[in-house]
């Protein structure tokens, strides 16, 4: 019985089982007890069965044999590659004998050459990858070495196949992909594969654990990594569905589960995005919205480079109607739009009336809250008086200087004049820079005034007497 024949042996004793053969039991104990024989192969024995392995109709991906003979070939490829630290010390001298000339040269070299084994190993059928994978983590394999070899197993199958085989292979990996570390893949990797599977109609199982891997390292995203073409037959540029799907993806476990760094790096990222497509006639304005409000409003800082997005697609768009502007433009929050921002949106005939930072009714208190201000700034001109009273009285600090002079007169807004506040809000910020000025003066000239006075007081005590 040579090894190259277990196999064919191995399926006549099953046979034999069947018809119920009298030597059936002989037969079958031989064959049987050759497999304990199979560690002892070398490399080049263990291809050759794995092949024949494959070739037969009749075998299952149950098979003993094809089971023994995967976890084997693991086993080995472990040892040789010094990663496995589940291996007894017993069974690692039996495999270091039993290695061919291959294998013991990568030994020799120190492992100069981790990759040995992918062509090997091409001819997998994509049910001995899947074993063979789960085989490998059970052994604790490098899992980033095993992902590159599933990339390397779909590149090479793909040459000269056919749609469907080119399906089967990529769902394949897909799938064993899913079952490694999350780490173990470069995001730019991941979106490589997404790029492949474009072109083919793979199961949505498989499509939606490709894009959670994408969705959950989202945050180091690039804008170029986002610009996926649209499927064939859309018309517009690229694919927006998509991206949609990737920061849901990556969105799924609540906010609370996102770093805040990921947060305003994914922020910035859909600005960028929305930037970029904004140009595109045929991007409807329900999709620009939804990129707009994907983003959870706690994540964002600043609306500032939402808005120039928007006001890039409204001019880009100019058939758009009053309430589809409106709708997107309650994407933005206006309280955390800068001061330039706001000044701009208050000019911008492209955006609705009803979008300016608030309507004319609420600006009345907040424009006799400035004029307080404003009267609180010039009641600080008389601030040199009051200093110097300050110093006669013992020192005490004058708060007369910091009274507010309350306007209680009616502030009469004209109906039509929607900017104005915007406006006095300048004049507030102008005005709080004037009054930091001024403390700082008046303290300034507090410790000035205190000063000489010292200095005269001891020149008038240490004069002589000149009289007795």
């Amino acid at each position: 019985m040579t090894r190259s024949s277990l196999y064919f042996l191995h399926q006549a004793a099953e046979i034999m089982e069947k018809t119920n053969s009298a030597s059936r039991f002989v037969d079958l104990v031989q064959t049987k007890k050759s497999f304990e024989d199979i560690k002892y192969w070398t490399w080049s024995e263990m291809l050759i069965a794995l092949k024949q392995c494959q070739e037969s109709p009749s075998l299952t991906n149950s098979s003993i044999m094809l089971k023994k003979c995967i976890d084997l070939l693991s086993q080995k490829i472990s040892l040789a590659d010094g990663a496995s630290s589940s291996a007894s010390s017993v069974n690692s001298s039996r495999f270091r004998s039993s290695c061919d000339s291959k294998s013991t040269e990568s030994l020799k070299t120190n492992f100069a050459s981790t990759t040995w084994w992918f062509e090997d190993l091409l001819f997998f059928s994509t049910e001995c990858l899947e074993m063979f994978v789960q085989s490998m983590v059970s052994h604790e394999f490098d899992q980033v070495l095993l992902s590159k070899f599933l990339i390397h197993f779909q590149k090479s199958k793909f040459f000269n196949a056919t749609s469907d085989v080119k399906m089967k292979v990529i769902e394949s990996v897909i799938d064993m992909l899913d079952t490694l570390d999350e780490n173990v893949l470069s995001l730019k990797a991941l979106f490589d594969i997404l790029r492949v599977t474009l072109g083919l109609n793979i199961n949505k199982g498989s499509k939606n654990r490709l894009e959670a891997m994408i969705g959950s390292k989202l945050g180091h995203a690039t804008l170029d990594n986002l610009l996926v073409p649209s499927p064939y037959g859309a018309n517009y540029l690229y694919d927006v569905n998509l991206v949609l799907r990737l920061f849901k993806a990556f969105l799924s476990g609540g906010i609370n589960q996102v770093s805040p760094s990921q947060l305003a790096k994914a922020a910035n990222l859909m600005d960028s995005y929305m930037a970029e497509v904004a140009p595109d006639p045929c991007l409807k304005s329900s999709k620009f919205l939804a990129l707009a409000k994907v983003i959870p409003d706690s994540a964002r800082k600043s609306y500032d480079e939402m808005y120039y997005a928007i006001d890039l697609y409204f001019e880009m768009h100019v058939g758009m109607s009053e309430e589809e502007k409106e709708k997107i433009c309650c994407a933005l929050n206006h309280k955390k739009l800068s001061y330039e921002v706001r000044i701009h949106l208050s000019k911008n005939p492209k955006f609705p009336l009803k979008s300016t930072p608030s309507s004319p009714e609420s600006q009345q208190p907040e424009a006799e809250n400035l004029l307080q201000n404003i009267n609180y700034s010039k009641s600080l001109i008389s601030w040199p008086h009051n200093l110097t009273e300050g110093i006669n009285t013992d020192e005490k600090e004058d708060k007369s200087s910091e009274q507010i002079v309350l306007y209680h007169g009616k502030f009469d807004l004209p109906a039509d004049n929607e900017r104005f506040k915007v406006h006095l809000e300048g004049m507030q910020w102008r005005v709080l820079e004037l009054e930091k000025l001024c403390r700082k003066m008046q303290t300034q000239m507090r410790k000035i005034l205190k000063s000489r006075v010292a200095s005269s007081y001891c020149q008038v005590k240490s004069l002589p007497k000149l009289c007795s």
